[in-house]
């Protein structure tokens, strides 16, 4: 897992598995976030208001205020998303131009991302869903890297820990 310290990587894999098991149950992974701090040992379970007319940035600002009441020190998200094959990446903007999104292209990958946001760095895994045993969706063991400069939306959630509103530093 690139480095992840061992008390993180033992913090996500229950959850990995819930969400392996909501799948091969027939669910859909609507996304959430697990927010929390170490020390204290709190954590709370942030999910998304399907309603929201801005779900995504919504989701984005109830995770940044979880995070800050608890003076978190790691969020963890699961959200199923839409990828391309890598043979297909170059073509990505080939295939919103003539489909619209990757999620009504005939080249959609059903996908669930993983990613974990602490002080010492971002983790991410993208798994692919696949049919299981008995044609239950399910997923391989997510591989996670470290990624020094993540960007967007659900990255960068953290409070400060320095007094200011600058993000931490990540190591």
């Amino acid at each position: 897992m690139d480095d992840m310290p061992r008390s993180y990587r033992d913090l996500i894999a229950p959850m990995v598995a819930t969400a392996r098991g909501l799948l091969a149950a027939g669910e859909d992974l609507a996304p959430i976030a697990l927010v929390g701090n170490l020390s204290t040992g709190e954590m709370q379970l942030v999910t998304i208001d399907p309603d929201s007319p801005e779900p995504k940035d919504d989701l984005a600002a109830s995770i940044r205020f979880a995070a800050a009441t608890l003076r978190a020190d790691f969020i963890f998200m699961v959200m199923d998303a839409w990828a391309l094959a890598a043979e297909q990446a170059h073509r990505h903007e080939e295939i919103i131009a003539r489909y619209g999104s990757i999620g009504d292209s005939p080249y959609r990958i059903d996908v669930v991302n993983f990613s974990l946001e602490t002080p010492r760095g971002t983790w991410m895994a993208i798994a692919p869903i696949e049919a299981g045993e008995g044609g239950a969706r399910t997923f391989a063991e997510p591989e996670f890297r470290r990624y020094p400069l993540a960007e967007g939306r659900f990255v960068g959630l953290l409070p400060a820990n320095n007094g200011d509103d600058t993000p931490p530093a990540l190591h």
